[in-house]
Order: structure tokens, then sequence, then C-alpha cells
């Protein structure tokens, strides 16, 4: 796997790259408070137009608004023996990429980062802080935990924390998602987010022949002939599946997005926070 410091340093440099070119951060605070009303500018945000008073006056109108800024960032890496494994890269390096450029973009916005790992029970946790550290040792926890022969409990994490987090929070969760998880309750108190880490080798396999496979997570092996039909039909099952997970998100009303080994992952979550407000 890549160590932590090549990590940390990759997502320091894209995070300050992304602050020289005066890209806004990816997030924006928790809320923000209503203050007045004003004419439309160039250059306004055309989300904020208050479309009832643009229409009596028949000259556009926008929503002038305060920002709440101190939010609470918490990521949640679900360990798993399915994150060993990857064609690129190991999923789970992509995954600690990912929280590291999420720790290191809510600490230059000023807010709070938490970091916890979990696989069926909570493993590790990194407390609420505003300085580096946090993200380096987040990283190093990821890294350095044993993840074969380890199953994600994903409602087993949503009743944790749950009970755990107090304050609402923006919490990333990070997984692979081979199972499709009740974030329901959860979501209502906080907001929610999921990231799926996948390898694109892992949803499309190529024909194998006969083959002895190691489950990563409980240790079993499997033998057989990974023919192209049996890959299809594998191929087909993880779509579904998928589809269905997906779904389960939107009724939840989690935003997500599929993180591949293969791509960058400052571009894949600056597209999925870019539209939050």
């Amino acid at each position: 796997m890549k160590n932590s410091r090549h990590i940390l340093l990759k997502a320091r440099r894209q995070i300050i790259g992304d602050r020289i070119g005066n890209n806004p951060s990816m997030f924006r605070g928790e809320g923000y408070d209503f203050i007045e009303l004003r004419e439309y500018v160039s250059g306004d945000d055309t989300r904020h137009i208050d479309w009832n008073i643009t229409a009596k006056m028949q000259r556009p109108f926008v929503k002038v608004f305060r920002e709440e800024r101190e939010l609470s960032v918490v990521t949640v890496a679900m360990l798993s023996g399915g994150l060993h494994f990857g064609h690129e890269q190991f999923k789970i390096d992509t995954l600690a990429e990912a929280v590291a450029l999420i720790g290191y973009s809510a600490l230059s916005n000023g807010d709070l980062f938490t970091h916890i790992n979990f696989s069926e029970n909570l493993r590790d946790e990194v407390r609420a802080s505003k300085k580096r550290f946090a993200v380096a040792q987040s990283i190093e926890t990821i890294l350095g935990s044993d993840l074969l022969h380890y199953k994600a409990d994903y409602n087993a994490m949503a009743a944790t924390l749950y009970r755990r987090l107090k304050r609402r929070s923006l919490i990333v969760v990070l997984g692979d998602f081979f199972e499709i998880p009740d974030l329901r309750l959860l979501a209502k108190k906080h907001e929610v987010v999921a990231i799926v880490v996948r390898d694109r080798f892992e949803e499309k396999p190529l024909p194998m022949g006969f083959s002895a496979l190691i489950d990563p997570e409980s240790g079993a092996v499997l033998e057989g002939d990974f023919n192209a039909r049996s890959v299809r039909k594998y191929h087909e099952r993880v779509r579904e599946h998928d589809a269905a997970l997906f779904e389960r998100f939107r009724r939840d009303g989690i935003r997500a997005s599929k993180l591949y080994t293969d791509t960058s992952a400052s571009v894949t979550l600056r597209r999925l926070f870019e539209g939050r407000i």
C-alpha cells in the first residue's frame, strides 16, 4: 500500500492548489440565515432567486444569506476485507486519499474534523479537531488497520453514530457498500453522504477459466469455472445490487457517488459536494 505520507502530501497539494486557484471549498458551512432581499446583479447565484417576489416586481430579486461558518465534518471508514483489493491500486488507498482530501478541505474552511474507523463495531476514533495532525492520525489508523477477515456492518455503524454524535454533522461514509444499509434514522438527524469505493475489475471481471478465489472477509475458498457466461451473470447481479443501493440512498435523502481506484478522488469529491448548500 502507499504510505500515509505520500497520500497526505498529495491531498494537501490538491487542496492548496484549489485555494490558490480561487476555487470554492468543498464545504459551505452548516447552513444559511436569511437576511434580506435585493435586486439581482450579474454574478449572483441564480439558485437564490426568489421567484414569487420576482414575478410580483417584474424584475429579478435574490435572497441574501449569512453563512453559519463552523461545520462538523465526520468521515467514517467502513473497514472490511473487501478493501484489500485493487487492479490499479488497493481500494483502501483510494479510501484513505478521499478521507485526507475531506479532512484538509474541512480544516482549510475552519471546520471541525472527526474520523471514525468501523467494521462490525467501532475500531478507532480521532476526536474533533481543527489541527492537521488529526488528518494525519486518521490516515495512519486507516492504513494501519487489519482488513482481512473483517466485515463491515453498516447498520451497526448507523446505530452507534446516532447515539454518539450529539451535534448535527456532515457524515461522509466511505466503503464498498456490497450490502444495502438502512441509514434513514441517521440521515434524519445528520446530513449523510455515501462514497462507494470500488475497483472496476470487481464490478466487471474478465473471464478467468477454472480458478480458486478467496473471500477476504470470511477466508472461504470458492472454486469454479469463471467463464464468460458466469462473469456476465455476476456483473448483472452487481448492476442490480447497485441500482437498488442508489435507489435506497435516494429515498433516504442521502447523496452518493462512486469513487473508482483508477479515477481522481479530488475530482469525484468536488463534483459530489459542489452543489451542496
